[in-house]
């Protein structure tokens, strides 16, 4: 009996190790994909457009303002001359205009953002796929996004390794 039970105990401390050392070592890592994004050319192009179009809807936000201005002038201008059917006109006149210009505003910042999200989508992807392919590549188990906004991390540990320059040499960017 007491063979079998050095056997069993001796199995024990000779199989425990050895499915300890069989399991997959996990591996850590992180990248900050907004840093990653603004490094890959295709960005600047990106906010290049977006400049444009914020230029664009800027230049008729301030064509409509001025006619606004234009017409409130008027108005204040000629009010106590004006009969009451003229001056309630003018004023729908103006509220329609400052309606228009609000509308005009909400709808622009709507179609900048959905530009903007349209823009950087085959962005984001292409980064997406090459942090996918390096962290294959290189046997990681988790990356983590530190980059700002992201998402809270409660903690990083210090043994976590940057795959930013490895996806930049992926992309073929610089350092």
């Amino acid at each position: 009996m007491k063979m079998i039970y050095k056997l069993i105990v001796l199995s024990i401390i000779i199989l425990i190790p050895a499915g300890l050392f069989s399991q997959k070592q996990i591996r850590l890592g992180h990248i900050d994909s907004q840093k990653l994004i603004m490094a890959m050319p295709e960005s600047d192009s990106a906010q290049k457009k977006l400049q444009k179009v914020e230029q664009e809807f800027q230049a008729t936000l301030e064509e409509l303002q001025v006619e606004f201005n234009r017409k409130f002038k008027t108005y204040q201008d000629s009010y106590a001359t004006m009969t009451e059917l003229i001056r309630s006109t003018k004023e729908s006149e103006l509220n329609e205009l400052s309606e228009r210009i609000q509308n005009f505003q909400t709808q622009a910042q709507q179609d900048f953002e959905r530009q903007r999200v349209d823009l950087f989508r085959p962005i984001q992807e292409k980064a997406k796929k090459a942090v996918d392919e390096v962290a294959e590549e290189n046997g990681f188990t988790y990356v983590f996004d530190i980059g700002p906004g992201v998402g809270a991390i409660v903690y990083a540990a210090t043994d976590t390794e940057d795959i930013l320059p490895l996806v930049k040499v992926k992309l073929g960017l610089k350092e």
